[in-house]
């Protein structure tokens, strides 16, 4: 009886230590929000420039995370490295509207148990319009000045979006692309007085599901940014100072919704803008604040970005 009693206890252990070892193949899946990847156009790090009010440039931004491989609290970190260069314009179609256009293309790495996963390709096109409600004369004798704009626009499914790979189950996020048309409201609001401005922008991203059946959730991203504007000569110089925020909602597959995919996160931001006639150059360090991204199975480790931008 003794060893039919340990026989049953033996094999019980072995079977909790067996199921405890199970690789969940949608793992990933539960523990993903749109933070990074194929939603890397730009919307948290702003579409505009502290110098050129139109333009168009090249600019290149490393954004770098750390997630679990796994669903257990045990489950390794892993390091996921999402490397964007992004041609991105702001072209003045009127007087009171301007166009701007984000044309990705990704390059993305992460380290995984069993090797390293590599993806590449051209991301989601992105077209906003933005209309000046508001503009100070510049014959007005008041201490500021103010710029209003609004807009909105549309991102295209241009970029590659695959539910599998030669590696197993993708991360929904780890991606190219989403698969899917999303619609951007937007507005932005500049102040100035003398050499000092503020720029704060807010915009609103709807996502719709893709023809696999996925559809990632909301995004809401907002910033504000302290810049001075320092003349030397022929170059002007723009230190910046700010934060930014994005808010996630939950991801849907199939009509239902995915738990651990939700998330928000606050970016404290320091950057330099500097200028010569029509060419400027810019740099961006975005570090989180404070971050909850999938109930703290995603950890942002910190963003950085860098541009040349020609004068229209």
């Amino acid at each position: 009886m003794r060893k039919l009693l340990l026989l049953l206890l033996v094999a019980q252990f072995a079977n909790a230590v067996e199921k405890d070892s199970l690789v969940n193949p949608f793992a990933k899946m539960l523990f993903d929000c749109d933070a990074c990847g194929c939603s890397a156009s730009g919307g948290g790090m702003g579409f505009s420039s502290m110098i050129n009010e139109n333009f168009v440039g090249v600019r290149y931004f490393y954004q770098s995370y750390s997630s679990r491989d796994g669903i257990f609290a045990n489950s390794p970190w892993i390091d996921e490295n999402f490397n964007t260069v992004q041609i991105w314009a702001r072209i003045p179609v009127s007087k009171k509207i301007q166009l701007t256009v984000l044309l990705p293309y990704h390059f993305h790495n992460r380290e995984l148990s069993d090797g390293e996963q590599k993806i590449n390709g051209l991301g989601d096109i992105t077209l906003l319009g933005m209309y000046t409600l508001y503009r100070t004369n510049h014959k007005d004798t008041t201490a500021y000045r103010h710029t209003v704009q609004i807009g909105g626009g549309i991102k295209s499914p241009t970029g590659k979006y695959s539910t599998s790979s030669a590696e197993g189950t993708v991360n929904p996020s780890f991606q190219i692309g989403t698969g899917s048309w999303d619609y951007l409201l937007a507005t932005e609001y500049v102040i100035n007085r003398r050499n000092w401005g503020l720029n704060s922008m807010l915009n609103y991203v709807f996502k719709t599901e893709n023809k696999k059946e996925y559809q990632f959730g909301n995004q809401f991203n907002y910033a504000s940014t302290l810049f001075y504007v320092v003349e030397k000569g022929k170059y002007t110089f723009v230190p910046q100072l700010g934060a930014a925020g994005e808010v996630y909602a939950s991801n849907y597959q199939h009509g239902q919704r995915l738990p651990n995919t939700s998330g928000d996160i606050l970016f404290g931001k320091i950057g330099l803008e500097a200028g010569h006639g029509k060419f400027s150059a810019g740099m961006n360090l975005m570090l989180p604040i404070n971050q909850n991204l999938t109930g703290g199975n995603v950890e942002a480790n910190y963003r950085w970005s860098v541009n040349v931008n020609y004068s229209l």
